[in-house]
């Protein structure tokens, strides 16, 4: 009886199959903000100058650069993945949901880049 109503081991399951990726992906990018920011408050709270100096002196490392530019891709993928679920749940016409997600993506890019501009200025 299950073969026939498609219900149980033999049934055929449709779908995008990328919600297990996606929930991966926004506990990792989460995990990796979270260590950053602990890392930035102990570096923040350890510092004696609090004047724009310290706090640009925080950034002029390289590791530190890196590490925030890592942060800064986990945070846009994080907004990626929320942002997209949000367009794919309640944007139903397909041109204005991919409209939506193409401009997301430049904005993010866009972002990006400014931000990697900003970091390595300093």
């Amino acid at each position: 009886m299950s073969a026939k109503n498609g219900i149980g081991p033999k049934r055929h399951v449709v779908g995008a199959h990328y919600g297990i990726r996606d929930w991966i992906a926004q506990r990792a990018t989460a995990v990796i903000m979270a260590i950053y920011t602990v890392v930035l408050l102990v570096l923040f709270f350890g510092a004696h100058d609090f004047s724009y100096d310290g706090w640009a002196s925080i950034f002029s490392a390289e590791w530190m650069k890196l590490a925030t530019f890592v942060t800064l891709v986990a945070l846009f993928l994080h907004a990626w993945v929320g942002v997209r679920d949000i367009w794919m749940d309640y944007i139903k016409p397909v041109g204005l949901r991919i409209t939506l997600d193409v401009l997301t993506i430049a904005w993010l890019l866009g972002s990006l880049g400014y931000a990697a501009q900003i970091l390595w200025r300093v």
